[in-house]
Parts: C-alpha cells; structure tokens; sequence
C-alpha cells in the first residue's frame, strides 16, 4: 500500500477524500477553531511514518523537526521498540493489576540504575501532566506542606495540579480558582530561591524551559535550587519530561549541574515514541515518608501496563545501544551553530537562537513572522513548531537519530521560510502583531 492509499483503517477512497473527512470531523467533533487554524496554516494528513519522516495523504514526505514535542526520540516506529510492543501484545495486552507483573518491575529497576544518585522508586502514569500531578502529590504527603513553588513561563502539563504550577496565565485564567498557595519565581534567579521556599513542600522546575521558550539557566542554577531545598526541607522536583533521556546530550539535564533532586518526572521520549508513558522516579525516604503506610493513596489503572512497559524496556535498550546520547553532543551542536548564521543573516526577523543539544529554538522578533514561517518550512517538507508559552519562538526538536544531512536540509528550509518571511511581511517590530499574524495565515 502507498502512503496515501486505502486500507481497512483510513478507508476513504482517494487521498482528497481522506483529507476532506480529517478535516471535517475535526471540524464537527473535535476542536473547530484548531481545524480552520490547521487547514489554514496548510496542515496535510499524516498516514505514515517512520525514522525521522512523514508521509502525508498525498504521499509528500516531511523531515519531522517537530518531533513530537520531543516524544520521538529513536523516530517514528523503531523497530527495536515496535517489535517488543508487538510481542508483548500477542502474549497480554493489559495487566490484571492483580498480579505481579515482570515488565513493570524491571522497568522501575532500569530507571533506579540510570537516574542520578539514590532515585530508586518509580510510579508510572500514562503522561508527563499526570507524572507531574504525581510528583506534586508525593511532596505535599511527604512533607506536610502545602505551598509549591515554581518558575515563571513554566510548563509542567494542563491537568489542574501541573496547570497550576505552569506559569502562562493564558492556560489557567479559564479555570481559576486552581490549587491554592503556589507561588512563581523567575527562572534562572537562584538570589530569590532562599526566602521562597523556606515553608514550602516542593520547587518544581524544568532543567531547560522548553515551552517557555527554550531557555537555558545559567549554570549553577539547578545547584543553588538543590542547596536551598536542602535548607528548607522542600523538596526539588526536577521536570525531565522534555530534557530527559538524551535531549540536551545528557541523559538528564539535572546532570549539567552535577545535582540529584528527591524526584525526577517523565514521560515523552520514555518509550521512544510507540506506546504513552510518564513516570516519576524519587528517592525512597521520601516515598516512603508519603506512602510508606499507605501504598494505594495514588494509582492509575493503565501506568505502567505491559505494553508500556515493553515499549519502554526496548526505547532504554536502544539508547544505550546505539551511544545516541553522545551523538546528540556533535548533532546539537551542528543544528545551534546553523540556526546561529540564519539569526545573524536576518536580524530584521529572528531576535536569537538558543538551546541546549537537540533542543534548539530561533526567538523572532514577531510573532507574525512565525505565521509565515512554519507553514513555509512545511512546504519545503520540514515540520517544525511553536512553544506553547512563546509563539515567537521556533522550535527544532528532530529524533536523536537525526543524520547531519537532515540538519543542513531543515536548516535549508528554515533560512529559506525566513527569507520569505522577510520579502512578505517587512519590519514588523512594533507592529500589530495580532493583525500581522491574522493576515500571514
């Protein structure tokens, strides 16, 4: 079958057929303004994927530098991890939960071997939000306390606990009142850490800002949140969810630092993109002074499900099989350097790129720029995407398979959609931002 042809799950006869029903069921019974924005912003059907590409309904493929928002670390489908799924689901599905099962238990056993220091006991949810929802709950029952302290323009999920510790007003305003005695601090400011978590129960904090957008502390940050949680007895809860597993070409981006925090959250790239799956992994004093007398206070019915967990076991295997950790070093560096000379060629449009291994982000100086860009690189067969909390900002987050040929042809793309960019829209600096990004779409 091509990748655009029928078969017994997409159905539809000819790939404008397929294209017309995606978009109107999105339309009619998912999300109505998302639709008009996709079909205006030129977004095709994916059928397909595999390695670090995507098929569309037409056939065109796409180099996929969205990465699933950095789910997709060993690219689409590995086969390593797809046939592991696929063994695992021909024996058991899902779990009974009422029996031990091996998978789950070798899995909290790997990560016990690969997460910094004494992190020994794992949870495992279906989701970084509900992993942080997870990890916020453990530190309240741990502590005693109830204030937690975040950073300003964070992201830690949408779930109400991860949205209340999230830091981009535009996401909680809808659903105020969220949990009660949180408290933002600016991130990368280790002078303020000291007073603010003198009473708390935990500070919660990304390694890199990811949906902030992609933004790298200053060392000795993560060292002075570690000594200040030491002083007050908070706990420090670091966000791996988007820096983990090899992103910033460390295995986590606590490392960079040298610090162990009492827990450590993921999910995204866990399973190399085949099967969702988050977890937390904490130190066992502190699992033990939450849940030591209680074990079922938190649970989820499909953490940790067989299937999951295989995917997971597999994803962990190829990692350390295939070195890729150490192959982002040399990858990152290409991509930050490329993104550099588009930055300095085009002052007009791109304010800065910045990032940290494979999570490298080019600031525009407009918003409306982006509403040209992005749909631009998708015309020329890069997929590339905004953060959330800044949508000024274009994120590069490829598969840590990524080749240094798929780095030169997305940053192909890239100077060419800002050239683009440039001849359409001119000097937007100071402009209206809202209506420049209403007409470039």
């Amino acid at each position: 079958m091509s990748a655009a042809g029928p078969n017994a799950l997409y159905g539809a006869p000819s790939p404008q057929a397929l294209y017309d029903e995606a978009y109107e069921n999105y339309r009619a019974y998912l999300n109505p303004p998302l639709a008009r924005v996709m079909k205006l912003s030129g977004s095709p059907v994916e059928v397909r994927a595999s390695g670090t590409t995507i098929w569309d309904h037409a056939g065109k493929a796409y180099l996929d530098f969205a990465g699933g928002y950095g789910v997709f670390t060993l690219g689409h489908s590995h086969p390593r991890v797809v046939a592991a799924v696929r063994e695992q689901l021909e024996r058991m599905s899902l779990s009974g939960k009422t029996m031990f099962d091996p998978l789950v238990g070798r899995l909290a056993k790997r990560l016990a071997e690969i997460t910094p220091g004494d992190l020994a006991i794992s949870f495992f949810a279906n989701s970084g939000t509900e992993a942080v929802e997870g990890a916020l709950k453990l530190a309240r029952a741990a502590t005693g306390r109830t204030k937690v302290v975040a950073t300003q323009n964070a992201f830690h999920g949408k779930t109400l606990g991860a949205l209340s510790v999230s830091g981009r007003d535009a996401y909680k305003a809808p659903f105020a009142p969220l949990l009660a005695d949180v408290v933002h601090l600016p991130y990368g400011d280790s002078a303020v850490l000291a007073s603010a978590l003198a009473d708390a129960a935990a500070f919660v904090v990304e390694p890199v800002q990811g949906e902030g957008g992609i933004v790298v502390p200053p060392l000795g940050y993560l060292s002075a949140a570690r000594a200040a949680c030491d002083a007050s007895g908070a706990l420090l809860i670091a966000d791996e969810v988007q820096t983990g597993l090899g992103r910033c070409g460390m295995l986590f981006g606590c490392e960079r630092d040298g610090i162990v925090p009492d827990v450590l959250t993921l999910a995204k790239g866990l399973s190399g993109g085949v099967v969702p799956i988050g977890a937390y992994v904490a130190r066992r004093t502190v699992w033990e002074a939450a849940y030591g007398r209680a074990p079922l206070l938190h649970t989820s019915t499909f953490g940790g499900n067989p299937l999951a967990c295989a995917a997971a076991l597999a994803a962990l295997d190829v990692l350390r099989d295939d070195d890729l950790v150490r192959s982002v070093h040399a990858r990152g560096r290409r991509l930050l350097q490329g993104a550099h000379r588009i930055a300095a060629a085009y002052p007009e449009v791109v304010r800065e790129a910045r990032g940290l291994g494979l999570l490298v982000g080019v600031e525009l100086r407009s918003e409306g720029y982006a509403g040209t860009i992005v749909p631009e690189m998708l015309k020329s067969g890069v997929t590339a995407a905004w953060t959330l909390n800044m949508q000024r900002m274009i994120r590069l987050e490829p598969p840590l398979i990524v080749t240094d040929a798929e780095i030169d042809t997305a940053l192909a793309a890239l100077r060419a959609a800002v050239e683009v960019a440039r001849e359409r829209l001119g000097d937007l600096n100071g402009a209206n931002v809202t209506e420049h990004s209403r007409a470039s779409t």
